[in-house]
């Protein structure tokens, strides 16, 4: 079991090694055929395109992995919201009310022409 573990992390490392050497690589040839022509700026290492891969995973896309992520954390709230009461469901609401800096929707003013 011990050595089945071991296994396993050797093999997710090598393939992380391989992962991150190869978008290095793309980041580079995407960088130096495009920029330098279309822009006039400097080619760029492996070490700079794999910096500039992070730093843009970091800034824009985050590191959440692919498709499916919290997918068992929202089939697991879908079935509880299913077996909820009405009732159940009102309050719930009315507790999450403020969270992630919502609050409550404010009440539909009348369009014009209308009382």
């Amino acid at each position: 079991m011990r050595g089945n573990r071991l296994a396993r992390v050797i093999k997710v490392a090598l393939l992380g090694t391989i992962a991150c050497a190869a978008l290095g690589f793309i980041v580079m040839g995407l960088w130096n055929w495009l920029t330098p022509t279309l822009f006039g700026w400097h080619t760029i290492t492996f070490w700079q395109a794999l910096g500039l891969f992070i730093l843009s995973k970091l800034l824009f896309g985050g590191f959440r992995g692919g498709h499916g992520h919290g997918s068992h954390w929202r089939r697991g709230m879908r079935e509880r919201w299913e077996q909820m009461t009405p009732e159940q469901r009102e309050q719930f609401r009315k507790g999450m009310s403020g969270w992630c800096g919502q609050s409550k929707a404010p009440a539909a003013e009348p369009k014009a022409g209308e009382s």
